[in-house]
């Protein structure tokens, strides 16, 4: 066979191939693209809608809001106006629900990230039927509604619940949590805990016992071993943990709206008051805003902190 023909085959071989894997992409977008145009249907358009209703603009499908809404800010120039982000960035309830929001949020991922971290060490490092019960025991608050964890947790700390009640006996005066900041704190906790205890569980549970074995050969005591290898090695996961957790009690609703109390409260609650108690429209949007920036600002961390392990690796 002469060495033209051959290459005549190899060239048809590789247009074929070229072909093909064209045809696969081609059909790999048109099977991603249905989730994609449903988020940007349901989820951009109306984000881009209430963006454009905060910055004042009142007319096309805001319309009809903006004509039943109270106190709504109209445009004054071409790009909008501020007065509504103004009003409410000003106002001391405002200030009081994002400073409730902000301390429940640093409080709460911060508790949950302390004690998933201890059951996935005890888990780790010790094993044994008492540490399975225990990692157990955590992911419970996944198979109990959120809106009966909340009741409960209302009447368990209520003036004439268990906690008070127990401690009467001994002629104790109980703490009355209900309807306080510190009840939001307990159901933060309780329906965050589960996911981050699977989470930094897994990651603890990825490292090699090899690693930690040398370690303790090399005269490495418990804390040493812990910050050194364990946390490093788990730091992705640990990240994902923490972020996720403070993103879901910075958006949570139904355990402040049930344990809270009535003001100051989390803005997820306020927000609500806003739009369906007092019809200012404009107003629970600009604070839906606010929680987003937040949240964004918490997402930001968690892409860093992909992007550097992805460069630790040599992936990026």
């Amino acid at each position: 066979m002469s060495a033209s023909a051959t290459s005549k085959k190899a060239a048809k071989a590789t247009g074929r191939a070229g072909v093909k894997k064209s045809g696969r992409s081609v059909g790999g977008f048109f099977m991603a693209l249905p989730p994609v145009v449903l988020i940007i249907a349901f989820v951009g358009f109306p984000i881009i809608l209430a963006l454009g209703f905060s910055l004042g603009f009142t007319g096309g499908l805001n319309s009809v809001v903006a004509s039943i809404g109270l106190n709504v800010h109209r445009a004054d120039n071409w790009w909008g106006t501020l007065d509504a982000y103004q009003e409410v960035l000003t106002s001391p309830n405002f200030i009081a629900d994002l400073l409730v929001t902000v301390l429940v949020t640093l409080v709460g991922a911060t508790v949950v990230l302390f004690m998933a971290m201890g059951i996935g060490l005890y888990l780790k490092m010790r094993g044994g039927p008492l540490a399975t019960l225990l990692s157990g025991l955590a992911v419970v608050p996944l198979f109990i509604p959120v809106v009966i964890a909340s009741w409960a947790i209302l009447n368990f700390y209520a003036a004439d619940g268990f906690i008070r009640s127990f401690l009467a006996q001994f002629g104790v005066d109980g703490p009355i949590w209900s309807y306080t900041v510190v009840a939001i704190m307990i159901g933060a906790v309780w329906t965050s805990l589960p996911f981050a205890v699977l989470m930094i569980s897994s990651g603890l549970q990825s490292i090699p016992d090899a690693m930690i074995e040398t370690a303790r050969d090399a005269g490495a005591g418990f804390l040493r071993i812990v910050v050194s290898i364990m946390m490093p090695m788990a730091f992705v996961p640990i990240v994902i943990a923490g972020t996720f957790t403070a993103i879901n009690i910075i958006g949570s609703f139904t355990v402040p709206y049930f344990t809270g109390p009535n003001s100051p409260n989390m803005l997820g609650v306020e927000l609500t008051r806003y739009f369906i108690s007092f019809n200012q429209p404009q107003q629970s949007v600009v604070m839906a805003f606010s929680v987003f920036v937040a949240a964004s600002g918490i997402a930001a961390f968690y892409v860093w902190a992909n992007f550097r392990s992805a460069k630790e690796q040599g992936k990026a």
